[in-house]
């Protein structure tokens, strides 16, 4: 009895927890939660395979299959040979065609916000009638403009004045045809240009706005060289400056008529530019 009190007779150490031993024929059970390790693959096996052999333990089971399990597996399936993964990006632009095209901000412009937007509202302005014709403005405005644009020019305005009015009127009448004429040429030219350089937009808008932008832009020179005459200075430097102008708002309208970088679409304007500098601004029509 003295021995068992004074604790001779047995361990003295605390106790120690020893691992269960699994009945036989069962498989130990896994240690909770234990550190996974990684390991590299040996040579000459791939990274799926050795995944598939070394599975981690205490992953949580949903409906009878580990998740950890699940997610590795379609992992390395998907990076296997002949198993690529296959997922989908919102492209527009993926299918290689042009971008889709903004839909017009409103209905149709009257001729007078139309005619007043050009010049103080002009990005607006061209992207809201990107979609509408505008033939009845574009004709009536670049006609009146070749009625006058004659009287522009010192040669022709003295030719009009002296000849007898069966004469002077067809003549006039014969300019401004040819002013409307020519608009729609260039017009139709720089529309070509624009869809061979990407663009997207309609004729029927390009054409009648450039017509319109002719026109307007070249008012004030017009004006100055009725009184002044078209080889005064002053008139040149006005005219300068309005070409300046014309082309500012023809690389802005080709831009929101045909969803075009300023680059391109001044390249499908050049052509016009070009014309209306020799033709108008330096008095060789």
């Amino acid at each position: 009895m003295a021995g068992f009190r004074n604790g001779r007779g047995r361990d003295n150490r605390p106790p120690q927890q020893q691992p269960q031993q699994a009945p036989y024929g069962y498989n130990a059970a896994p240690p909770p939660y234990p550190q996974q390790q990684w390991q590299q693959p040996p040579q000459g096996q791939p990274y799926g395979q050795q995944g598939q052999q070394q599975q981690p333990y205490g992953e949580p089971e949903y409906f009878g299959e580990p998740y950890g399990r699940q997610q590795h597996q379609q992992h390395t399936a998907a990076n296997n040979p002949g198993h690529t993964q296959m997922f989908s990006v919102d492209d527009p632009y993926a299918q290689g065609g042009p971008p889709p095209a903004p839909a017009p901000t409103g209905p149709r412009l009257p001729w007078k916000p139309l005619l007043s937007g050009i010049v103080l509202r002009p990005a607006d302005t061209f992207l809201r009638m990107r979609d509408h014709a505008v033939w009845g403005p574009a004709l009536i405005v670049t006609f009146l403009y070749g009625l006058l644009a004659i009287f522009g020019f010192d040669k022709a305005r003295d030719e009009a004045i002296n000849a007898t009015l069966s004469t002077a009127i067809p003549y006039v009448l014969m300019t401004a045809l040819g002013f409307v004429v020519g608009g729609l040429i260039l017009g139709a030219v720089t529309h070509t240009l624009a869809r061979q350089l990407g663009g997207d937009g309609a004729w029927q808008p390009t054409v009648g706005l450039s017509m319109l932008i002719m026109s307007i832009t070249d008012a004030p020179r017009l004006v100055f060289a009725l009184f002044l005459g078209g080889e005064n200075g002053l008139v040149q430097v006005i005219g300068w400056a309005t070409w300046l102008a014309a082309g500012a708002l023809l690389t802005l309208m080709v831009s929101r008529s045909h969803d075009l970088p300023w680059p391109k679409a001044l390249g499908a304007s050049a052509i016009q530019l070009v014309a209306l500098l020799s033709l108008i601004k330096l008095g060789t029509l």
